[in-house]
């Protein structure tokens, strides 16, 4: 069991987007050990297929497999939306997702709720679904937004089309009269000073990173998996380019990480093109 306490806890994320729960990590388990994966190789994830998403997680858990986690945290609301009650059946390590976390903060601050999130999270009612089974009463509208993880990840977060697209995603949610938004993808945490500009203060941001780590303290507490001895470095690996992830992650780590590559099976790259779209509130 002790070997199992030190094993580092999975995170992953198609990029930059789930340093927002290993931040969160550092702040509230800073005694646990991490192991980061970023799928920067085939992001984004936003306008994949089911089939796809399924396919990319399976391949990403199995080398975690190997890399011996105690535990695997989908810092990605699209794999989490699409894929994770079906993985956690296939693996026999706990994995937690952050739709569940991220609702059930949402509903203690409101009833009429906002959430931004990739087209294929949007699409799958993964947010809409938890928000009612806790509370029936609830308003939800989801605004599927394909443009926010390609600049997010281009470091395009002060450029003023990034803001005009901020607006055109939060506008319809406006009309809507929202007192509760949620970061329905891991990315969106970057662009919260742009959020913070549009949106009236009266409105609550939920940020699921904060209690998907929380979520995962007590899973790590009731399975004994909580660690208590020396914590070991956060070892970092992409699918893609090292030196692109490791110069635009140290803007939100602090320092500027050492990242390795690593190829999964069937790995294939994707551009950056914009994705034409038309704006689409799921009622």
């Amino acid at each position: 069991m002790s070997n199992v306490q030190n094993s580092p806890i999975g995170v992953f994320d198609s990029g930059v987007g789930g340093l927002t729960v290993l931040r969160e990590l550092y702040r509230q388990l800073p005694q646990e050990s991490i192991l980061y994966f970023a799928d920067t190789a085939r992001l984004p994830y936003g306008n994949r297929s089911e089939a796809e998403i399924l396919q990319f997680v399976r391949e990403i858990l199995t080398w975690m497999t190997h890399q011996n986690v105690k535990m695997v945290i989908m810092a990605c609301n699209t794999s989490s939306a699409l894929a994770l009650e079906t993985v956690r059946r296939e693996f026999n390590f706990p994995i937690l997702g952050v739709i569940l976390p991220g609702a059930r903060a949402a509903v203690k601050q409101g009833q009429r709720i906002g959430v931004i999130s990739t087209p294929a999270t949007a699409k799958s009612n993964a947010y809409r679904q938890a928000i009612q089974e806790i509370n029936p009463n609830a308003h939800v509208w989801q605004v599927g937004c394909s443009e926010f993880v390609p600049l997010i990840e281009q470091n395009r977060l002060y450029d003023p089309y990034t803001k005009q697209v901020a607006r055109r995603y939060l506008s319809p949610l406006l009309a809507r009269q929202i007192d509760t938004l949620i970061y329905g993808c891991t990315h969106y945490r970057h662009l919260a000073p742009i959020f913070q500009e549009i949106l009236p203060s009266t409105i609550n941001l939920i940020d699921p990173a904060s209690f998907v780590v929380q979520a995962a303290e007590k899973e790590l507490k009731l399975m004994g998996l909580y660690n208590n001895k020396t914590t070991k470095p956060t070892c970092f690996c992409v699918s893609g380019s090292p030196q692109t992830f490791s110069r635009l992650s140290q803007q939100w780590l602090g320092y500027c990480p050492s990242v390795e590559s690593v190829s999964l099976q069937s790995v294939s790259t994707i551009g950056y093109s914009r994705i034409g779209e038309e704006l689409e509130i799921l009622e």
